[in-house]
């Protein structure tokens, strides 16, 4: 008796055994292919760079032990790439502290600036810009605390020429933005640069207390501090003086 070839050739699972048919399967679609890495701007970059050197600064606590290629492993690129957005070590080190710094003062000179721009300003308002100015500020100078004591503590030269150009803009930009604010109230503000460079003092040992101290109770101590500083350092708000 002939068997169809057919027959022969199909699966079967009579008697438990099982005959795999020979005839051709259909082809699977190939997977798709990776999606190429999307390319980072320069701007990205360069801020990504910043943030493996403080990483690795912080970690060895050496200026002079952390080489760029430790830099480089840090961000996962080759050390030509960092050189291409850097000169040398010394200024990737040096952007690596005043970077955070800039920002943090750049967002609370603009916060001061436009603090009535909506409304007067009346002391509840005063008092919760001032919270919100030490909790940034605090955080800020936490996060770059280890470069920090790298920099003011280490070579004199450095150290001074860090503290005027950074330290000592940030604290004049932040005491012109009050001032400018006073003055819209018709309050003469005798000195907002020694009112500015005493809540630059007192966020940094703050921001010591948040680092160091783990009992520390932060939420308790900038709402002292704001409600201090408010009262001690600025003359009493009248929202109806608001020139126009």
């Amino acid at each position: 008796m002939k068997v169809c070839a057919h027959s022969a050739n199909a699966e079967s699972t009579k008697w438990g055994n099982t005959v795999t048919s020979s005839a051709p399967q259909a082809s699977q679609p190939a997977e798709n292919p990776p999606r190429p890495r999307r390319r980072l701007t320069a701007a990205a970059r360069r801020s990504s760079i910043l943030a493996a050197a403080r990483r690795a600064f912080t970690e060895s606590g050496d200026m002079s032990g952390t080489t760029i290629k430790v830099i480089a492993e840090h961000s996962g690129i080759s050390e030509g790439v960092i050189y291409r957005h850097f000169e040398s070590k010394d200024q990737l080190f040096y952007e690596a502290v005043v970077e955070p710094l800039k920002e943090a003062v750049d967002d609370l000179v603009a916060a001061t600036a436009a603090i009535d721009r909506e409304r007067p300003l009346t002391p509840e308002l005063q008092l919760k810009t001032m919270t919100g100015l030490y909790r940034q500020l605090i955080s800020t100078l936490e996060e770059i605390l280890p470069l920090l004591g790298l920099v003011l503590f280490g070579d004199p030269q450095v150290a001074r020429r860090f503290y005027q150009e950074n330290f000592v803009v940030a604290m004049d930009r932040l005491a012109e933005a009050w001032r400018e604010v006073e003055d819209r109230y018709g309050f003469p503000f005798e000195s907002p640069d020694i009112s500015a460079r005493a809540v630059f003092g007192i966020a940094f040992v703050l921001a010591l207390e948040s680092h160091h101290n783990r009992g520390f109770d932060r939420h308790r101590a900038v709402s002292l501090i704001s409600e201090g500083t408010v009262r001690g350092f600025f003359p009493a708000i009248e929202p109806a003086r608001k020139r126009n």
